[in-house]
């Protein structure tokens, strides 16, 4: 089929990576000051279309993590009694704490016992690997009970938090 044919006026091949993108020039069939790309050349090669471009460097900025998770900011929030409140139930390597619980495992040797993906997923969603467990979901926010006005609809610790805190606990070996 030669440009054009089998088509409505005005219509090119699909792009894979523009198919939910409006046309150029505001979605209305008006022209733009940009070029249309030349026929015959896809994604990648000379002469790629502006919006293809821009829809690859959406791609990688949303596949960039906003920040890399950290183990300090991680053992910070897991020593924070008003955080993430880990020592309440938990205890482990921690000298400087004078009191720590006994309700939950010791976290010293979490990380030679667990991934860390096991260890994220068992902060983000304990019941998912224990229906049985005490601990919160540090990420949940849907079938809680008894939840503080303020605190409604939000969850414990945010992503990145819960990020920093499984980093850490990876590295108690």
């Amino acid at each position: 089929m030669r440009s054009g044919e089998g088509r409505a006026p005005g219509r090119r091949a699909a792009d894979p990576l523009s198919l939910s993108l409006p046309p150029v020039g505001g979605g209305n069939g008006a022209s733009s000051d940009l070029p249309s790309p030349p026929r015959g050349e896809g994604p990648g090669e000379r002469g790629s279309h502006p919006r293809t471009i821009l829809v690859a460097l959406a791609l990688l900025l949303l596949a960039v993590p906003a920040a890399a998770a950290d183990a300090e900011r991680g053992r910070a929030i897991v020593v924070d009694r008003t955080k993430g409140l880990c020592l309440l139930c938990h205890s482990g390597p921690f000298p400087e704490q004078r009191a720590m619980g006994t309700l939950a495992p010791d976290l010293a040797g979490v990380g030679a016992r667990l991934t860390l993906p096991e260890i994220r997923q068992r902060l983000a969603d304990p019941a998912a690997t224990n229906p049985d467990t005490v601990m919160p979901s540090y990420a949940r926010t849907d079938g809680l009970v008894r939840v503080a006005g303020p605190l409604r609809g939000r969850p414990i610790l945010t992503d990145q938090e819960i990020d920093d805190v499984a980093a850490f606990l990876a590295t108690l070996k």
